[in-house]
């Protein structure tokens, strides 16, 4: 049985087009865990659904963090669901730093500032080092029908997460949004990790934006 509701929805005007924006969350009137964003054309159904799974991060979304991707990842994810034919954004609100908060995000990054990589920084707080779950996002999913989808990822925790849930996925990569300021947060994402390829051309981020996962 799902635990996911359905609390408020409405048409979006935004930068590039409209959505449909709904709220999710495990009660009607409790707190909100998953807002989604949705592009249809009149062609939505010649294919599945480009899907992205979009982990919050008030410091690279809102404030354009250079220390990770996140702020990059975004407007591309809303740029290319806006280019499809059905482009879905999950924005999993729970999420911020990998799932450990943001206070506690932002003592590993002063740990990091000592030296340490994001997973190191994560391990000496006695934090996990992913804790992220994405139950919510899956029922999300269940809510919209979809169950054949093709995911903007090249993390396998989350393409995992899905097909366990018996849903079909195909992976499009989704790597590149390097700079000089992020690439060991990148790297340590692909060799420790064992993210896919996230390391890509270096690029210099449009102003505003920057920080991912």
């Amino acid at each position: 049985m799902s635990h996911i509701v359905s609390q408020a929805s409405c048409s979006l005007p935004i930068s590039g087009g409209e959505v449909e924006l709904h709220v999710f969350g495990r009660e009607k009137d409790g707190p909100e865990r998953v807002m989604a964003a949705v592009h249809r054309t009149a062609h939505s159904e010649s294919s599945p659904p480009l899907v992205r799974l979009h982990s919050a991060c008030a410091t690279g979304d809102i404030l354009g963090s250079l220390r990770c991707d996140c702020g990059s990842q975004l407007s591309a994810a809303l740029d290319a669901v806006l280019g499809s034919d059905y482009g879905i954004l999950l924005y999993l609100l729970g999420h911020e730093g990998r799932g450990i908060g943001l206070a506690n995000k932002i003592r590993a990054y002063a740990l990091q500032e000592q030296g340490l990589d994001t997973v190191e920084a994560n391990v000496a707080l006695g934090l996990p080092v992913d804790d992220r779950d994405y139950t919510d996002a899956i029922e999300v999913l269940r809510a919209f029908d979809i169950f054949q989808l093709r995911l903007a990822t090249n993390n396998p925790l989350k393409i995992a997460a899905l097909e366990t849930a018996g849903m079909e996925v195909e992976r499009v990569p989704w790597g590149g949004f390097v700079t000089p300021h992020n690439s060991g947060y990148l790297e340590t994402k692909d060799y420790v990790l064992g993210h896919l390829n996230s390391i890509g051309p270096l690029t210099e981020p449009a102003v505003g934006t920057a920080d991912g996962r």
